[in-house]
């Protein structure tokens, strides 16, 4: 989604920030860091960005009022955009926004740095981006060093490896009257972890073709695993052959409509019905856009294809992988074993 082999790291700014809940407080530098070598800058450049080249989603700021100039991250990287000579101070009113945001016991303590970036390239676009990181996760290195004879051996405690960054987003400066666009990482996956996205941030998902197709694979595929059964009787065989379908179409075709898929996919009419219904309510309720034909992402099919599981767990002692014709494969009951069965037919073994 980014490439950042052009990209420069302009300015930096590093702070310590602490959980309130926790009684700890934040430190806050008095200026930017200078970074003389071009060695770590490259490096910081490397665990800055290295983890967005895989995200897909694109968000943009939001505020429940409506207004986006409540949304603090929005009016502080708006100042930043249009005053780079206001970029530390305001990096220190981050620093303090984001204390105020850490209410949760569990949230880490940890360095945050806020950065200028120039020359980003963001769907083909070379764009100048701010970018916010926080690193939690403290490691041990060892450190092995040639001395007369041999090697010496020393470690170092409480270090960053800056193969893993937990937290962190650019905004890229183009689009500001919709929010910006924001590209966001959290490798933490802890309960926690929302404040990142939701508190401090503020963010929604942009509504684009990436997202419509993630989205509607991923409705589908609760409507298919969890809501199917509440008004048909449907073997698991059935239900992995819906979701094979399902991935079938995506993969093929070019864009996305809701008709056209559910008269090839789904076929039964009272299903469909049950499927449209299941969707406008989705609709109505997240207001995702998904009633309207949309051209379908192949990184968003990529990505849910690895959680459409086509495999039928029998007990503890078999699994059947279906990925063709369900007409293959035969349910049944013997009453001698009292036990259910399936039956498998197949040309030869492989």
């Amino acid at each position: 989604m980014i490439s950042f082999f052009e990209a420069s790291l302009d300015l930096l700014s590093v702070h310590r920030v602490g959980n309130k809940v926790q009684d700890e407080f934040y430190i806050l530098s008095e200026q930017p860091l200078n970074i003389a070598d071009e060695v770590l800058r490259n490096l910081l450049v490397k665990y800055f960005l290295s983890p967005f080249e895989k995200a897909n989603e694109v968000y943009r700021f939001t505020h429940s009022s409506g207004d986006l100039n409540l949304n603090e991250l929005f009016h502080f990287s708006s100042l930043m955009f249009s005053d780079e000579a206001s970029f530390h101070e305001l990096s220190r009113n981050i620093a303090k926004y984001l204390y105020e945001s850490s209410n949760h016991p569990k949230i880490k303590a940890g360095e945050l740095y806020i950065a200028s970036f120039k020359d980003l390239q963001l769907e083909g676009e070379m764009l100048d981006a701010i970018g916010i990181f926080k690193s939690e996760t403290k490691e041990s290195y060892l450190k092995v060093s040639p001395e007369q004879g041999g090697f010496a051996l020393n470690y170092e405690e409480d270090a960053i490896n800056i193969q893993k960054l937990d937290k962190g987003c650019l905004i890229f400066n183009t689009e500001k009257e919709e929010g910006y666009r924001v590209m966001l990482i959290d490798q933490t996956n802890r309960s926690d972890a929302a404040y990142w996205k939701d508190d401090f941030l503020q963010l929604k998902i942009r509504n684009d073709s990436f997202n419509k197709t993630n989205t509607t694979l991923g409705v589908y595929k609760n409507f298919i695993t969890n809501k199917i059964d509440d008004e048909f009787d449907i073997s698991k065989a059935d239900k992995i052959d819906l979701l094979n379908r399902s991935m079938k179409y995506f993969k093929e075709k070019d864009s996305f409509d809701l008709d056209e898929f559910s008269e090839e996919v789904i076929e039964n009419p009272k299903a469909i019905e049950s499927f449209k219904k299941f969707s406008r309510e989705y609709n109505e309720e997240f207001d995702a856009g998904l009633d309207q034909p949309f051209d379908i992402s192949g990184a968003a099919v990529k990505k849910q294809s690895r959680v459409f599981k086509s495999v039928l767990k029998l007990d503890k002692n078999f699994h059947i992988y279906i990925h063709g014709n369900k007409e293959l494969i035969e349910k049944g009951f013997d009453d001698d074993k009292s036990m259910n069965y399936y039956k498998v037919y197949f040309r030869e073994e492989q």
